[in-house]
């Protein structure tokens, strides 16, 4: 909605001078100036209309849409507000199960149910759910018949009868049927020559049957001979890659339920067998296959798929659509091998398991009992329908006493355990036209069946008062207050013709010559004021507005005003430019009960000390200002002199001869302190002295040739000078 993205874009850009979040999301809807009472509705669930007729005569028109509040405190009485309240109306509740005092039990209350909601508005509502204690289930079975599963087609010869027995125990009301399937008989899929065609185990030397797609063989029954039979008359067949045409047989049993033979009433289980992955999607366009599958039934006289040559496998979500929307819960029993593969798919389809199966199928009746077993412990609500535009969470009340906040299931249920759901809608925005859903639990035919209807438009628009005598004698259809004006006319009571302009009117010298201010329009010789985003223009010539005023601390009027055309006007206990000055004196009361000890003034709720040298939160500090018994002394012996003619007052104190005092002990104590410091220095440094003669004279030195001296005089021969007995010196 308009008031949400405005808050948002506020968030991300906040303006310098004005938080629009903090007027606007609070519910303030007259600063958006709407002008009819339809898109007063819209701008959010708190903002309401008056219809009253001279309401625009102390007000603009846009002042008509406000909270219910602010409309009754401008004179607006209850009577005139429109102001739809969201609500819930339950249609249909019969009760549950054997409780109800009907024919026709229900699992599911209420049934029926009409939600009113107002944009941006939410409403929570309850819905319960019983798990039947003797619930109808019907099972097909629908087995991968390729070559691969010839031992597994052995192994459950005796399926029906076991089922049977074990299915006793928990239903009175219980039918199996049997479809099968193996590939689309077109290439790459198969071998086309025509031995191949007649036998495709040819290759190993085995008898089979040609390839098909998918065969429904069994309708449901409650006979368990008949299963039995079906199922030992059963031969393999044959196809040339790994994925089967499994996809191609789901799709057929969920929608040819006249032919299987589902009932309404019971809980469907289709269990898969297989041992191979299976083809979707577009993965037959690699034989030519082109054409979407169209989710239609294709069975022929034989109960033969007879499109399997012609239409292409289903995609996963055309298959989750068609189980849902026949309630049918798939139980996938395949071998470990494809295991991952088809949890990846039962992940995607509501109420679907994946159990793992013997390379032979020896435990299949373990696994099928495991599987319903586990989906009759479990209530797992899924919603049906068109919600765009609508946002539903969910808080499950579990029968063990348990709450889990947005969470849409319990677990561990047993057979008659009742467990609650509430539910919350939240509508963003007006519908086009009622909206219609259901809430139905995973496996059950019940549900519960919901009309949604957005409240965007006012009751006061279905009964205008046509040709009304307040719309200018007639010139217009009076709606919700506000006149609907005649083709030609114009104006708040269609005054105006259209093309008149009066200019002049609109007019303010003041305001440098603009018409309105600049931010508005002349219309009809009144200004209409442009809306604002920050907040509200007004005025005869738009030259007003509530958001301009100066701000302390970041709140406008210090938060303690409102701002009234660029001015503050503060409230009660309040004053100053910025209202931020508190007129109370109760902070500057200082602990003797005083304002400000007596030494200042209070101001804007502070004490402002007027006493030289005072300081404080309350002046009660001041070094200067001397003890009040004191002064009271002085000037009491003071007054007696003059009273008496007498000097009977005490002489005061000797100032120079103190002074001298102070200093002359001062210089005494000083010079002492100077001696002494003296006498120890010198007596410390006698005692080094004497320290160091002593150590001299335990010396002894030596004298000798030094090793590492080297004289500066060296003398050799010169082998070329033959004077006898000469010798050659140099000094180097």
């Amino acid at each position: 909605m308009l008031h949400e993205k405005l808050c948002s874009l506020e968030k991300s850009e906040p303006h310098p001078q004005t938080t629009l979040c903090s007027v606007v999301c609070t519910g303030t809807c007259s600063h958006f100036n709407a002008l009819s009472c339809d898109e007063c509705l819209q701008l959010g669930p708190r903002c309401a209309w008056c219809t009253l007729q001279n309401f625009t005569d102390f007000f603009s028109i846009n002042e008509r849409c406000d909270t219910p509040e602010a409309l009754l405190q401008k004179g607006c009485s209850g009577k005139f507000v429109e102001f739809p309240v969201t609500n819930v109306k339950v249609l249909k509740d019969q009760g549950l199960g054997k409780s109800a005092n009907h024919t026709n039990v229900s699992y599911v209350a209420p049934q029926k149910m009409r939600l009113q909601l107002r944009p941006g508005s939410q409403l929570t509502f309850q819905i319960q759910v019983q798990e039947p204690e003797d619930h109808p289930v019907d099972i097909y079975y629908l087995m991968d018949l390729s070559a691969s599963m010839i031992d597994d087609l052995k192994m459950i010869k005796d399926l029906g009868s076991m089922l049977s027995k074990e299915m006793a125990t928990l239903t009175s009301k219980f039918r199996l049927g049997f479809g099968s399937f193996v590939e689309k008989p077109v290439l790459p899929f198969i071998k086309i020559t025509h031995e191949e065609l007649a036998n495709p185990c040819r290759s190993v030397d085995y008898e089979c049957l040609p390839t098909f797609g998918y065969r429904h063989l069994l309708s449901l029954t409650s006979s368990i001979d008949k299963f039995n039979e079906i199922i030992s008359k059963q031969q393999v067949s044959a196809n040339i890659d790994v994925p089967e045409g499994g996809f191609d047989a789901i799709m057929q049993a969920a929608v040819c339920g006249d032919r299987i033979g589902w009932q309404n009433n019971s809980m469907k289980l289709l269990v898969f067998v297989s041992d191979a992955d299976s083809h979707f999607g577009m993965d037959s366009k690699m034989s030519g296959i082109v054409v979407p599958n169209d989710g239609e039934c294709y069975l022929d006289d034989n109960n033969e798929y007879s499109m399997t040559a012609h239409l292409e496998y289903p995609t996963l979500g055309q298959l989750v659509e068609k189980l849902v929307e026949n309630n049918i819960l798939l139980i996938f029993a395949v071998t470990d091998n494809q295991r991952q593969n088809y949890e990846n798919y039962a992940s995607l389809i509501p109420g679907a398991t994946v159990g793992v199966l013997a390379s032979d199928s020896r435990n299949i009746l373990e696994l099928i009992m495991t599987s319903y077993k586990e989906l009759r412990s479990e209530i797992d609500l899924e919603v049906l329908g068109n919600t765009e535009g609508l946002q539903i969470s969910f808080t499950a009340l579990c029968q063990d006493g348990t709450i889990i906040p947005g969470c849409k299931n319990c677990s561990n249920v047993k057979a008659g355990d009742v467990v609650s759901f509430n539910v919350t809608v939240e509508l963003k925005g007006c519908l086009a036209g009622p909206r219609r859903f259901s809430l139905r639990p995973v496996g059950f035919q019940d549900a519960l069946e919901i009309e949604l209807e957005s409240q965007c438009v006012c009751d006061c628009h279905q009964t205008p008062e046509a040709s009304s005598a307040f719309c200018s004698r007639g010139r217009g259809a009076l709606e919700c207050g506000t006149c609907v004006c005649d083709p030609g006319f114009v104006g708040p009571k269609c005054e105006c013709t259209e093309g008149q302009e009066q200019i002049s009117d609109c007019r303010q010298i003041l305001m440098c010559d603009y018409m309105c201010s600049g931010l508005g329009e002349c219309f009809c010789g009144q200004c209409v004021c442009h809306p604002s985003s920050f907040g509200r223009v007004y005025g005869p010539y738009c030259e007003c507005d509530n958001f301009s005023c100066l701000r302390f601390r970041g709140e406008l009027c210090g938060g303690h005003g409102e701002c009234d055309c660029g001015e503050c006007v503060c409230h009660s206990g309040w004053m100053g430019e910025f209202c931020n000055c508190s007129t109370s004196n109760n902070s500057c009361l200082s602990p003797d009960g005083s304002i400000c000890s007596g030494r200042g003034k209070c101001v804007c709720g502070k004490c402002e000390c007027t006493v030289p040298g005072a300081s404080g939160e309350w002046c009660q500090r001041c070094p200067t200002c001397g003890d009040i018994c004191i002064t009271f002394y002085f000037l009491n012996c003071l007054c007696n002199c003059l009273y008496n003619y007498s000097t009977d007052c005490p002489e005061p104190p000797n100032a120079p001869l103190i002074a001298l005092g102070v200093c002359m002990s001062v210089l005494i104590i000083g010079i002492m302190l100077l001696v002494i410091w003296k006498f120890l220095v010198s007596v410390h440094d006698r005692k080094e002295v004497a320290k160091f003669e002593a150590e001299k004279a335990k010396a002894k030195w030596q004298s000798g040739t030094n090793p590492l001296f080297r004289s500066s005089t060296s003398t050799f021969k010169n082998v070329t000078y033959k004077s006898r007995g000469q010798q050659n010196t140099y000094i180097s």
